[in-house]
């Protein structure tokens, strides 16, 4: 559906600020690499840091996914050129 002005729905704001959390977020794991171990206290994969990576991998798709569909929603948004 879209407003009288063509803004953007409340979904893109809410798609946008998904993919800007997964990239900080994978960039933060990327430098902060001991958060896992940190914030629960064990060490899960033992040192090997894949836990980590494997979480870096996760947020980048989530980050991925949440601007794919943001832009779709922003066009969406955006009156058709004549």
């Amino acid at each position: 559906m879209r407003t009288s002005t063509n803004r953007p729905r409340v979904r893109f704001w809410v798609e946008a600020a998904w993919a800007a959390a997964g990239l900080v977020l994978a960039v933060l794991t990327v430098v902060t690499r001991d958060w896992v171990e940190l914030v629960t206290g064990t060490d899960p994969d033992g040192g090997s840091g894949a836990l980590e990576w494997g979480v870096v991998a996760a947020l980048l798709v989530l980050a991925v996914l949440g601007g794919t569909l943001a832009t779709a929603e922003w066009r969406h948004a955006r009156p058709a050129s004549t």
